[in-house]
């Protein structure tokens, strides 16, 4: 199995070399989170959020204005509603949690979280979503090798999105944020939501592997214990995601694929650029 050494130190730029590269197949079992990991649905996420606080601070007369990177400072990686209730708390603005149920007009947090929501069903809806093709090649992988697999999302819309990707069949078990909210699940950066979905598996953390792209998605899995946490740099940056914990990063999972029969071709690649 593949261990940290001295070898596996990155390289100038933040990435591990390829021949220093673990080969998954050999862990027990790989977790994924999956709004920028398995498909590019953190930038309809990002979309979502910056239209949904730019009209609430607009409204609400709230300085500063929102900036990209209030998405990865307060809400990359969180539940919905822990994310609203940090960016908030950013700008010294608190207001009444509320309930789930809240309609998405309500001043609550519950409510402002619902209003994103809405939000990004739609935008889903008008444009669907496309799994990363090193992604899917990364799984194609495992499966052949019989690897078990799960997703590990904060998102509620986990399942719709997976559905939409072609996905949701590939994966026994998916850690969504539904799970999370009914289960009263710590969100991450608290490790809860990737012991549960090792457990749901049958595997333990030490023998397995976390994929994640976002700054508390990396040290949730770091404080789960797991045996590699592997960073996705889709923009968040490759020494801000080894601060939180990650043992390599990559800007891609084809980086990842061992087996030529299943590795993406070039124009594939393209395609998800």
């Amino acid at each position: 199995m593949w261990s940290r050494s001295p070898s596996s130190a990155p390289r100038p730029g933040g990435f591990v070399a390829v021949d220093t590269l673990p080969d998954l197949r050999s862990f027990d079992a790989v977790l994924f989170d999956l709004d920028g990991v398995l498909t590019p649905t953190a930038e309809l996420h990002m979309h979502a959020w910056q239209t949904m606080f730019e009209e609430v601070f607009d409204a609400w007369g709230i300085q500063p204005p929102y900036t990209e990177r209030d998405y990865f400072d307060h809400l990359d990686g969180k539940k919905r509603y822990d994310g609203v209730a940090s960016l908030l708390r950013s700008r010294d603005v608190e207001v009444p949690w509320g309930d789930p149920s809240d309609d998405t007009s309500a001043d609550t947090v519950c409510g402002i979280g619902n209003r994103k929501n809405e939000v990004f069903s739609r935008l889903l809806r008008a444009e669907g979503i496309v799994a990363y093709p090193g992604s899917v090649a990364l799984l194609d992988e495992l499966d052949a090798a019989g690897t078990p697999t799960a997703v590990v999302s904060s998102s509620k819309n986990a399942e719709e999105v997976l559905r939409s990707a072609g996905l949701r069949e590939r994966f026994a078990v998916v850690m969504d944020g539904v799970i999370a909210e009914r289960d009263h699940l710590q969100s991450k950066p608290a490790p809860d939501v990737f012991l549960e979905a090792a457990r749901m598996l049958g595997v333990d953390p030490a023998r397995s592997v976390a994929v994640e792209d976002a700054i508390s998605g990396v040290q949730s899995a770091a404080a789960g214990g797991f045996a590699l946490v592997i960073g996705v740099d889709r923009g968040t940056g490759p020494d801000e995601l080894r601060k939180a914990g990650a043992d390599l990063v990559v800007e891609d999972l084809a980086e990842l694929v061992r087996s030529p029969d299943t590795a993406p071709t070039a124009d594939a690649q393209e395609k998800s650029a």
